[in-house]
């Protein structure tokens, strides 16, 4: 299958004190169109800063990442800047709603920002809200929502510009089970439906049985002799790899 990302070798350091520590060591993965992977790992494992280095919005210490198979390091700042645009929808534990706009101008920023004219797709905006069941809440603020109806809203967003990889960190960890559970069933449709390929990071075995194909990242190193693949996955066979991984 094409791949939609791929690092190679990849490093990145933070300087602590004066010392060089490594966040994360030797990183070489892909994810192909339309396939939905999961990066399992605590707290400080390196996996907000995975997602980053993927997407572009930062620089890796050493190695390679490919996204939309074009190199970043080749390319230019605003080049880099267009090509995350065009490939790469994000979804946040913290939802990133801006305050002071509605669930349609929060929606519709992307294209706003990609000089689209959200104006010109309220429509499709306002079906896309209504499939993923905010139909009437176009004009409410998010302060009006609950968390799971503003992760929803997220998801709109990163759907919005039509982008073919999802990113999504902990979209989970601020939500109750029973909306974490909706929010894992509306991915999932992503990749099953739209074919869009989505690379999560969580600490949640839960949702980790949503994916195709679930990774371990402890210490900043993915692990090399444990891997999940689905379908069929169970929680109880996270639970068991976290255990052989002292997790």
């Amino acid at each position: 299958m094409e791949v939609i990302a791929r690092t190679n070798e990849l490093y990145k350091f933070h300087e602590v004190q004066g010392e060089k520590q490594a966040i994360l060591r030797g990183i070489s993965l892909s994810v192909a169109h339309g396939e939905f992977v999961c990066i399992m790992g605590p707290s400080g494992s390196g996996k907000s800063t995975l997602l980053h280095l993927i997407s572009g919005l930062d620089q890796p210490s050493a190695g390679e990442v490919e996204l939309g198979g074009a190199a970043l390091a080749k390319l230019a700042p605003d080049e880099r800047t267009l090509l995350r645009r065009r490939t790469v929808g994000y979804v946040f534990q913290f939802f990133n709603l801006l305050p002071n706009l509605t669930v349609l101008e929060n929606v519709g920023l992307p294209l706003a920002i990609a000089g689209s004219g959200p104006e010109r797709e309220e429509a499709r905006l306002r079906e896309l809200l209504a499939r993923l069941g905010l139909a009437g809440k176009e004009r409410s603020v998010p302060h009006q929502l609950s968390g799971g109806e503003r992760q929803r809203v997220s998801i709109a967003r990163a759907l919005a510009g039509g982008q073919p990889l999802l990113l999504c960190d902990e979209p989970t960890g601020n939500l109750s089970q029973k909306a974490g559970l909706e929010v894992m069933q509306l991915l999932r449709r992503c990749r099953d439906e739209e074919g869009r390929a989505l690379l999560l990071v969580t600490h949640n075995p839960r949702d980790a049985v949503f994916a195709d194909r679930v990774l371990f990242l402890v210490d900043g190193v993915l692990s090399a002799d444990r891997e999940l693949a689905g379908p069929g996955l169970k929680v109880e066979d996270v639970h068991a790899a976290l255990s052989a991984l002292h997790i």
